[in-house]
């Protein structure tokens, strides 16, 4: 057998390695993050922690939840995810469906799609639509532009494809409509697809700080991303509201290191839910029958 091969046991011993490696690259930086935020002011100024906390405290994070801003910034995150992720799958998997099928016009269509991909209004022309259409200081501002992606909707397209042709005909000489094919056959069936779409969508609003920053004209309606860009970047801390001598007492670095740990945690938390279709995802949705 190919796997009792000298050269494939090379070839493993090399990949497990590789993989170890770009786990630690991704799992080390978090670890001391973490390290940094349960630490003292006096062992982070003196470059003492690495990936185990030194002097021991919560004070960080304390600060950090009560900071009315953060928890603000948070909770419009929250939303902003939710709301965002919901209103794309349902635009993207009503196009997607409908796309997926062979039409006039079908090719053209998908070209304009791709159009936009390649080109776009710009920023100022955004910015004018948006205030135009009383969307700013909103969360519909952090929504409704990106609510439709053409790379996402070419991968459920794609994966669409790849659901037999056979079962939507079964369904139709049964009587079925279009939206229960595409509620009761295809939606089922598209599991991995979408949970993979729906990931990069959850990932894209929660990391987006720039259009917070662009069409929030109050810091207390900045989304996470936003929030953590003015404290960690700017290194603004009026936002974080602290008084002189908590300034004194408390290392501004980590109080960074605590928000940034916080702010990781959701799509943490969401990842491994989800994992076990991504890959399906991915491979399904980039082959084409």
């Amino acid at each position: 057998m190919y796997h009792k091969t000298t050269g494939y046991r090379v070839f493993s011993v090399f990949n497990y390695a590789f993989m170890i490696l770009a786990g630690l690259l991704c799992f080390l930086p978090l670890l001391h993050l973490l390290a940094q935020s349960l630490s003292s002011k006096a062992a982070i100024s003196g470059n003492l922690v690495s990936f185990w906390p030194v002097g021991f405290n919560m004070d960080a994070y304390v600060k950090t939840f009560s900071n009315s801003n953060f928890i603000s910034s948070m909770w419009t995150s929250i939303l902003r995810t939710v709301l965002g992720t919901s209103i794309s799958m349902f635009i993207l998997t009503c196009a997607g469906y409908a796309l997926s099928k062979e039409f006039r016009g079908r090719n053209a269509l998908m070209w304009f799609f791709i159009f936009t991909m390649l080109f776009s209004g710009g920023l100022i022309p955004s910015y004018i639509l948006v205030t135009g259409l009383g969307l700013k200081d909103t969360i519909w501002a952090l929504v409704l532009p990106g609510a439709f992606g053409a790379y996402n909707l070419i991968l459920l397209v794609n994966f669409f494809k790849t659901i037999p042709k056979a079962l939507e005909e079964a369904a139709f000489i049964d009587g079925a409509s279009f939206f229960a094919i595409l509620s009761k056959i295809y939606l089922p069936l598209s599991l991995p697809g979408i949970a993979t779409v729906s990931l990069f969508i959850m990932v894209g609003h929660w990391n987006s700080w720039f259009d917070g920053i662009l069409y929030m004209s109050d810091a207390s309606k900045y989304p996470l991303a936003s929030f953590l860009q003015t404290v960690v970047v700017q290194s603004n801390m009026q936002n974080m509201a602290m008084s002189q001598s908590e300034v004194e007492a408390m290392s501004e670095q980590s109080i960074k290191a605590a928000q940034i740990f916080v702010s990781t945690l959701p799509i943490i938390m969401v990842y491994p839910f989800l994992q076990r279709y991504f890959v399906k995802g991915i491979v399904l949705g980039a082959v084409k029958e």
